[in-house]
């Protein structure tokens, strides 16, 4: 065997020939493999031959026949070897091949999902394109990166429900590489997953129509020590200022407003109720940081620790700013419109951000919690034409 040859297989067995060549040491081999299993059949149709043979001619080839025997099991025997080390060397190289493909996935997917926070922006954007589309409802995702380019966001899914944060469900999403797949939700009970109706209040100041009449009843029956949420819709369009002000003075705790975007009405009812927390939701670059510690952790390495503090919001107040954030949350799922879509539908959302840059922040409706007591004085109100509740729970109000 020549050194070419040598060469040739020695770069085979490593995985660097390249492909033409590669090919072209796989149909040789192959070959190689037909021929033996061409003279193993030759040789087993000798030796059957040979056992058909009579005592006289085994007499007159006696000599001759016992090397041939032997030569013959020679050769056997080292194609045999040649086969099996065949064999082992193909069965090396795809474990070699698989292994050193492992690796090297391993390494792009950590480098992928690292670099420049990836991970971070996609949990915001997932947890962002739930918040604005899903009424009083968060998720905080933590992501588990894997090997061969995927990973996986998951974390349970909450509202808020008097002062405490109820879960009632889970989320996950899962990622291969820049493309998400529909996230998935499993609730704990079907009805935490159905949407309520807004109505769009109408020229005349009507609620589109909206019989709540067996919502107050259901209200009323309720007992005393319990808190729950209600959804209302509001008599006509106010700002965000507007709304907080009417809010005040109840002993109650407003969680999520809804805003108009231009959405497609039918029949009085928001089809697609798009909207911002009342807890702004703020990104990474919102948070002011300040140097707290830096820490040496070797020659030329040092670990400074952060403390970030959002902006201050009035409890009842701070409307252009509340405003802001919600349109800049927007833009950050139009960057990201994939990642957005497999986690939240969201109709016509270059529409929407335009129209709302265009009119401004009105709202239509609102969600809010507290003591049954408490939203029962909301019939009285002018402001609130149509309410539906939604989850109950015992008494955890902290006033």
């Amino acid at each position: 065997m020549n050194d070419d040859i040598k060469e040739k297989l020695r770069r085979y067995n490593e995985g660097t020939l390249p492909e033409e060549e590669r090919e072209e040491v796989e149909r040789e081999l192959a070959k190689l493999e037909a021929y033996q299993e061409a003279l193993d059949e030759l040789m087993e149709g000798e030796d059957q031959a040979d056992g058909r043979w009579t005592r006289t001619d085994r007499t007159e080839d006696a000599a001759s026949g016992s090397q041939k025997k032997n030569r013959k099991k020679n050769e056997k025997q080292i194609i045999r070897r040649g086969k099996w080390r065949a064999r082992i060397t193909n069965t090396w190289t795809v474990l070699s091949a698989v292994l050193i493909f492992t690796v090297i996935s391993g390494i792009i997917t950590t480098v992928f999902y690292n670099t420049g926070d990836r991970i971070d922006t996609y949990r915001d954007v997932v947890s962002s394109a739930i918040a604005v589309t899903r009424p009083n409802t968060t998720v905080h995702l933590s992501a588990d990166v894997h090997n061969f380019f995927r990973m996986e966001l998951s974390g349970n899914v909450l509202k808020q429900v008097g002062s405490e944060r109820i879960q009632v469900g889970n989320y996950t999403q899962k990622f291969l590489l820049g493309l998400a797949n529909i996230g998935k939700y499993n609730w704990m009970d079907e009805r935490s997953g159905s949407g309520k109706l807004f109505y769009y209040p109408s020229a005349e100041g009507t609620d589109g129509g909206g019989d709540d009449s067996n919502q107050w009843k259901r209200l009323t029956k309720l007992p005393e020590g319990t808190v729950a949420e209600a959804y209302l819709s509001l008599d006509r369009l106010y700002t965000t200022d507007e709304l907080l002000k009417q809010l005040e003075p109840l002993n109650l705790q407003p969680v999520w407003f809804g805003a108009d975007t231009g959405a497609e009405v039918r029949e009085g009812v928001i089809l697609y109720p798009l909207g911002f927390p009342y807890d702004p939701i703020w990104h990474a670059d919102d948070m002011k940081r300040s140097e707290v510690t830096k820490e040496k952790t070797g020659w030329f390495s040092s670990v400074s620790t952060y403390s970030s503090v959002s902006p201050s919001v009035e409890a009842y107040g701070s409307g252009e700013l509340r405003d802001a954030n919600f349109i800049k949350t927007l833009k950050l799922l139009q960057e990201h419109p994939r990642i957005t879509r497999s986690a939240a539908h969201i109709n016509q959302l270059d529409d929407s951000v335009a129209y709302l840059e265009r009119n401004g922040v009105k709202l239509y409706g609102a969600v809010v919690t507290g003591p049954v007591k408490e939203l029962l004085k909301l019939r009285e109100a002018s402001w609130a034409r149509h309410l539906q509740v939604g989850e109950v729970r015992l008494w955890n109000w902290q006033e």
